[in-house]
Parts: C-alpha cells; structure tokens; sequence
C-alpha cells in the first residue's frame, strides 16, 4: 500500500466541526474539524500524490489481518487528539480483532478525510459536521457511524480584559480565523446564537490566528476543545467563550463508505474497528496516564512542545468529549440525533447545502450497540495493570475523566 502522502503540516485543538479541528504547542494542525472549504467546487479530484495511488482499503496484511486505513483531518499525526486510536494500536486491540491499522495524515484538502474513504484510498475519516454534511450534499459515498464528539466542539476565544462576554456580543467584531473556509465553521454557530454572519468580519491570518486576537488583531479568535490548554501553555492568556454552554450543534465523528455497510462481512470490521477505539477511550477514563504516555511517548514533536502535564490536560479537554455519548446517550459513539437535525436546517438555511439534508443521510447509529459490546472487564485489567514509566508516575490527574 502506497502512504498517503503529508502534504500539509501548520504549526501551533480542537480542534476543532469542524474542527481538533489540537495542536502542539506552538505547532499548530488543521482543526479535528479541519475545513478549508466545503463549497461543491471543492469536491472536486484532490490534486495530491495520494489521489493517484491505487486502492489501498480494506486488503490483507502481513500475518492474516485485514489493514484498514485510518485518514486524519490534520496534516499531522502529532496530537493527542487520537489517543484512543494509539492506545488501542498499543494494546493490541485492532489486532485481536484482525485488523492492522495504518494511521495517514491528510493533505491541504478540507474534504480529503471524507474524499478518500470516498475514492476507497482509506476506510476510516474524521471529519466535521460541516465537512462530513458538504460531502453527503455533493454526493459521495460517506455517512457517520461514531460521533467522537456529541456537543459543541468549538469555542472563541478572547482578551483576558475584552468587553465581550457572551457569543452574542461577537456581532460587528472581527474573529480570526486559520483559513478562509472555516467561516463554514462559525457560521452555522453565529446563526444559531441569532448572529447574521454577515454583521462579522472574518480576518484569515494562517497558523497565527490565536496570536492575532492576543495582539489586538482580531476581537475574537476561534478555538476548541484540546488546542485551549495549549494556547494557554504559550502564554497567549486569553479567556474562552465555552462552545458546549452556548450551542446545541453536535461536532466531529468517524465515517466509512455507506455502501458498504449493506455488505454484511464490511459491515462486521467496521464495527470490529470502532469497538477498539471505544476500548481507547473507555482505557483512557480508567488509566489517563498510560493513555498519554502512550501517546505523547510516540513523537518527538509532542515531547519537544509540551510538557506531560499539558498534554495530560489538553487530552482531557478531548476525552470529556470524546466519553459524552457514553455518558448522555447510553453508548460511545451515539449520535444525538435531534441535535443533527437541528444542524441540517440551520447549515441549509444558510445554504451551505444545496440539498435539505435529512439525518439519515448523514449518520447512523446502527452500529452502536454492537459496538459497545466490547470486553469491559479487559479493558479494566489492561489499564490498571499498566506500567506507568517514572516520567507519568507523578503527573498530577486533574479534571473529569
């Protein structure tokens, strides 16, 4: 199987819907929900290395696994953001269920997490409501069947002395932003907030868009879950207007070709690959320790930028998400479903979509049962049983997991 090639890396979330959209430090990533754009045009072939390689999903591996490719929304692989998948990567939970997983950063494409599940050059992307609801409008093969994140992802952040204090008081300002298209982004909040988005002005400053609103650049500055704890460890002392308080929109998931949900044996991997990434997460809540050391251990990058305890608390903003649908619906992975369709009418009144799309169309919580049928009692022993090195041995556990 030909990689998929890095084509895009910004430096510094979450984010964060779209999106961690994390980042690291003062490296920054394209938001979990990272959009560039999710216009039709932009559904268009990605003009990428990758876009020419051949089918890559779903074939057999070394040692009778089946490799599944997993697609970030990032242009990098060097978060906390994934810690779920890495632990379960780690802990052999993929493999005890057959599966070797190949782990691909995505190019300078807002819809490439949904463009190559698509085009079968990956099984498992990430996108964001607005990512994953542009690609169901414009056709492809697409549809959610793990919500990662049920409520709001994103939030604004602010001066420590600004005079906004609610989301309301963003009408007339400027909010910064990393790129053009993640106006798709904050949009659909304004609306919701009962903000025209045209009252706003959009100031698109690249990997330094937090910075802008600390130099008086911008009023306001759009942030998420995870990438707060890390914009707070370069000192850019902002305040946060908490998405979650304010707005009722679900955010992030993974999704996989809808088509092949109605083949039986696709159907059971898929669900074999999201029972061991809700056995990430579920290892996460009973040991968040191990979970970081596992993945902050993996790159140099994280280490370099980050201290244990800032990743530790960057990952936690993450994992409450991450564990709300366990918490709320009755499940990992639970779509809220009102909450959707909440999000469908709004994004087509603002004609983000051309078509009125219905919920079924966008996601599926078929699975979820199956899913959450995972050995508990494992997953427990593995995570209090795991051998912490003297690095995390004393890392301070603050927060809900």
């Amino acid at each position: 199987m030909k990689k998929i090639t890095l084509l895009f890396f910004v430096t510094v979330l979450i984010i964060l819907l779209v999106v961690s959209f994390s980042f690291v430090g003062c490296k920054s990533n394209a938001p979990t929900t990272g959009e560039t754009t999710t216009t039709a045009a932009a559904a268009e072939e990605t003009t990428t290395t990758a876009a020419a390689a051949e089918e890559t999903t779903t074939t057999a591996a070394p040692g009778n696994l089946t490799k599944m490719t997993f697609i970030s929304p990032r242009g990098t692989l060097e978060v906390m953001d994934d810690y779920n998948l890495w632990v379960a990567i780690e802990m052999g939970y993929f493999k005890d269920f057959g599966i070797d997983v190949d782990m691909e950063p995505g190019p300078n494409d807002a819809l490439a997490t949904t463009k190559f599940v698509d085009q079968k050059k990956a099984d498992v992307g990430y996108p964001s409501p607005g990512v994953l609801t542009a690609s169901v409008d414009t056709g492809m093969d697409v549809i959610q069947v793990f919500e990662m994140m049920a409520s709001q992802v994103f939030d604004f952040a602010v001066k420590q002395d600004s005079p906004i204090k609610t989301v309301q008081d963003l009408k007339g300002k400027t909010i910064s932003i990393g790129m053009s298209g993640w106006t798709v982004i904050v949009d659909p909040i304004l609306v919701e907030a009962g903000i025209d988005p045209k009252s706003v002005k959009y100031v698109t400053v690249g990997e330094s868009w937090g910075q802008a609103v600390a130099q008086g650049q911008a009023d306001a500055a759009l942030c998420w879950r995870g990438l707060r704890a890390q914009w707070d460890a370069q000192g850019l002392n902002l305040r946060y207007l908490i998405g979650e308080t304010f707005s009722k929109h679900p955010a992030n998931g993974y999704c996989v070709r809808k088509s092949d949900l109605s083949d039986s044996a696709k159907k059971d991997l898929y669900v074999k690959f999201f029972k061991a990434a809700a056995m990430g997460i579920e290892f996460a809540r009973i040991n968040p320790r191990a979970a970081a050391q596992i993945t902050y251990n993996k790159f140099a990058a994280v280490r370099e930028q980050m201290t244990p305890k800032l990743a530790l608390d960057s990952m936690n903003q993450l994992h409450w998400a991450y564990t709300e649908s366990e918490r709320k619906l009755g499940g990992y992975g639970m779509s809220p479903v009102d909450s959707w369709k909440n999000y469908l009418d709004t994004i087509y009144q603002l004609g983000q979509t051309k078509n009125h799309l219905t919920v079924d169309q966008v996601i599926t919580n078929d699975l979820i049962k199956d899913i959450n049928s995972f050995d508990k009692a494992k997953v427990k022993s593995d995570a209090e049983n795991f051998k912490l090195d003297d690095t995390w041995k004393n890392v301070e556990v603050t927060g809900n997991w």
